[in-house]
């Protein structure tokens, strides 16, 4: 049986800077490294079942069954992840489809922050600019509203910065929620990537109905929102091209 794959840190921090095409020729004859096990395949949410297993929820109609790993590498917490598998013919049952994961990452996955006032929300959540990025790991499925997002900072810099989700407490909208960066002072030129996921179990349920989720946030050229069709613990996808993700390049918490 074929090992997990291992990935080079160093290969995965050029990953971040160079485009697929210009590193293609390189990753595949240079370094050993088959390209398409670099790239993420999907974004799913890991998650640990009793008999000390778990699985990955796709999409709200595919569950992943792992052949090769048996515990959550997470240990028991529930978790967004970037994952590079393949389908195999492996039993399945009783979930959708078997797979050989060659390497998962989990993502920074964290609950909806408490709304504290504005003055507060300020002081503690920071009101720092940042740019949400519109591709296919920017999506709400499953419950989560995962994220990639850039900011710029120092390049020495190693402070963590603070991201968060809350509601604004809209009373018109309770499925207005608002983005937060706090960089505590990182500021800088250069540019820096993160990925998040906020779980919305805070939000009110929608009792199986579909309703627009409006994220809002301050960009760096002002106040900027979108929406996504969001439905309680359901799939649903944003439009926009769809390229491949990108790991942190920023650290977070």
């Amino acid at each position: 049986m074929k090992k997990m794959f291992k990935l080079n840190r160093w290969l995965l921090a050029a990953l971040l800077v160079a485009s697929a095409g210009s590193l293609q020729s390189c990753l595949d004859d240079d370094n050993g490294y088959p390209y398409d096990l670099l790239i993420p395949k999907a974004v799913v949410t890991v998650k640990p079942t009793a008999a000390d297993a778990f699985y990955m929820q796709l999409d709200d109609e595919t569950t992943l069954k792992p052949v090769n790993v048996t515990a959550s590498p997470f240990g028991e917490k529930e978790v967004r992840a970037l994952v590079n598998y393949d389908v195999v013919d492996d039993p399945a049952s009783p979930y959708d489809q078997a797979v050989y994961i060659n390497w998962i990452d989990s993502l920074l996955t964290k609950p909806m922050a408490p709304n504290l006032g504005e003055a507060e929300n300020n002081a503690k959540y920071g009101d720092d600019a940042v740019d949400i990025l519109a591709d296919w790991v920017t999506i709400v499925e499953d419950g989560y509203l995962t994220l990639r997002f850039g900011c710029y900072g120092n390049p020495a810099s190693t402070t963590a910065h603070f991201v968060n989700l809350v509601s604004t407490n809209n009373p018109d909208d309770p499925y207005e929620v608002e983005f937060r960066h706090n960089a505590y002072d990182d500021i800088g030129s250069q540019p820096k990537v993160g990925l998040v996921a906020f779980r919305l179990a805070d939000l009110p349920d929608t009792e199986g109905q579909t309703v627009k989720l409006t994220l809002k946030w301050k960009s760096y050229g002002g106040d900027k929102s979108a929406t996504f069709d969001y439905c309680t613990r359901q799939t649903t996808v944003p439009g926009g091209e769809a390229i491949a993700a990108e790991r942190n390049t920023l650290k977070m918490k």
